[in-house]
C-alpha cells in the first residue's frame, strides 16, 4: 500500500473523525489538521499524528493549543487563512475537506489552485460555488473524489461506462430522515431532539437536521449536478429506508447500476483515499439475507419543501444555490437554538431565493455577498 499524505480539514467533526480511522488503518501519513475551537480533541489527534501544522479558526483557541502543543514541533495557526494554509501545505499530497458549511468553499478553492488531490466530503463547496471550484480544477487539472456516501456510490457505479451519452439518469437514494410518512401539520410541533434521531446514520447536528428537513437530498442533487456534469432533470430521488442502497445510475438499456453497503462513512472516506485501489473494508461485511428487504418510495415534495427548493435555485443557476444554501445554515442553526420552528426553515430559504437576483457569472466575493445577504434576511 502506498504510503499517502493526507491533511484533514474539520478533523475533530463526525467525518474528520472517520476520515482519522481510515488513515490508522491505512497507515497514512497525517500532515495537517484544521477545527474551529476543540483544542483537547485536536491536541490529541496532533499527538497521536504527529502532525507538522494544525490550525483553529477561533483565535483564543489557537492561543490556547499553542500553549499545550509547545513540547511539540507542532506548527500552530488561526483564522480562516491558517485552515487555508493546512489545504495548501506542500507536505499532503490529499486533502479531505470535512469541514461542514460555506466554511469549506475557500480552503477547497485553496487546495485546488495548490494542485492537491481532494476528496469532498463538504458539500456546500459545490452547492455555493460550483461554477468556480469545477473551473479551477478543470484549469489546474485537480480531480474531485466525493466522500458523501451517495456521491461516491454514484462515481463507483461510474466505472467503466463506455460514453458520456450512455448514461440515462441518476438514481439519488435519501433515507427519509426521522420523520418519513409525516404530515406538514405534524411537523409543525416537533423538537430538535426529535428531529436529531436519525434512524441509520451517525453524523453531525447541521447535516441530520438538514436530512430532517430533506434539504440535505437538495444539496446534494445540486452537487451532483456539478460532479457528474448532469442536468437536474436526469437526478431521480428516491426514499430508500435501510440505507443500503447507497445510489444508482440508469444507462440507455435500462441497465440500473447500484452500490451497497452497510451505512458506515468509512467506506466511502477510504474509496476516496486510496481510489483507483481498493483495500480490506474498515466496516463490516454487507449480509443482504439478514437485511431481508429494501424498500423505495417517492419523496413527499409537498410535506418535504426543501428538496423543490433546491431544484429551482439550480435550475436558475447563478448564485441562487449558495443563497439557498447559506439561508439554510442560518434557519438550521436558528432552529437548533430554538429560534424558529421546524417548518419555518423551508419557508426562510424559499423566502431568499425569491430574493435572490439571476445571474450567469459570478466571483468568489459575489459568493460571500450573497452569503451575507441570506444570513441577514433569515435573521430579520
Amino acid at each position: 500500500m502506498a504510503t499517502k499524505n493526507i491533511s484533514i480539514l474539520g478533523s475533530t467533526g463526525s467525518i474528520g473523525k472517520q476520515s482519522l480511522d481510515v488513515c490508522r488503518k491505512c497507515g497514512y501519513s497525517v500532515k495537517a489538521l484544521t477545527a474551529f475551537s476543540s483544542v483537547k480533541e485536536i491536541e490529541n489527534q496532533a499527538r497521536e499524528f504527529k502532525v507538522q501544522t494544525v490550525a483553529l479558526v477561533d483565535e483564543n483557541s489557537a492561543k490556547e493549543l499553542k500553549i499545550k502543543l509547545a513540547d511539540t514541533d507542532t506548527k500552530v495557526l488561526s483564522g480562516v487563512d491558517g485552515v487555508c494554509e493546512c489545504a495548501g501545505t506542500e507536505s499532503a499530497d490529499t486533502v479531505l475537506n470535512a469541514i461542514v458549511g460555506m466554511a469549506g468553499l475557500k480552503p477547497t478553492l485553496t487546495a485546488i489552485g495548490a494542485k492537491k488531490k481532494i476528496a469532498l466530503a463538504n458539500k456546500e463547496t459545490l452547492v455555493a460555488g460550483g461554477r468556480l471550484v469545477m473551473g479551477e480544477a478543470e484549469k489546474n487539472g485537480v480531480r474531485i473524489l466525493p466522500v458523501d456516501s451517495e456521491h461516491s456510490a454514484i462515481f463507483q457505479c461510474l466505472q467503466g461506462k463506455p460514453s458520456n451519452r450512455a448514461l440515462k439518469k441518476i438514481i439519488l437514494t435519501a433515507s427519509g430522515g426521522p420523520f418519513f410518512g409525516k404530515t406538514a401539520q405534524e411537523l409543525k410541533s416537533v423538537t430538535v431532539e426529535n428531529a436529531l434521531k436519525h434512524p441509520n446514520w451517525s453524523m453531525g447536528a447541521k447535516i441530520t437536521i438538514d436530512s430532517a428537513t430533506m434539504m440535505n437530498k437538495g444539496l446534494e442533487l445540486i452537487e451532483a449536478v456539478w460532479l457528474f456534469s448532469v442536468k437536474p432533470e436526469d437526478i431521480e430521488i428516491v426514499v430508500h429506508r435501510e440505507s443500503i442502497v447507497h445510489s444508482a445510475v440508469e444507462y440507455d438499456d435500462n441497465s440500473v447500476i447500484a452500490q451497497l453497503g452497510l451505512p458506515d462513512m468509512r467506506i466511502p472516506i477510504q474509496y476516496a483515499l486510496t481510489y483507483p485501489e481498493r483495500f480490506e473494508s474498515p466496516v463490516g461485511e454487507l449480509s443482504l439475507s439478514k437485511i431481508g428487504k429494501l424498500s423505495f418510495f417517492e419523496p413527499d415534495y409537498e410535506t418535504f419543501k426543501c428538496i423543490n427548493i433546491c431544484k429551482n435555485a439550480i435550475n436558475k443557476g447563478g448564485l441562487c444555490t449558495a443563497a439557498v444554501n447559506s439561508a439554510n445554515e442560518q434557519a438550521n442553526l436558528m432552529f437548533r437554538q430554538g429560534k424558529i420552528g421546524f417548518l419555518d426553515i423551508a419557508e426562510r430559504v424559499q423566502e431568499v431565493l425569491e430574493r435572490t437576483p439571476v445571474c450567469d457569472e459570478y466571483t468568489f466575493d459575489d459568493v460571500m455577498e450573497i452569503d451575507k445577504f441570506a444570513r441577514e434576511y433569515v435573521m430579520r
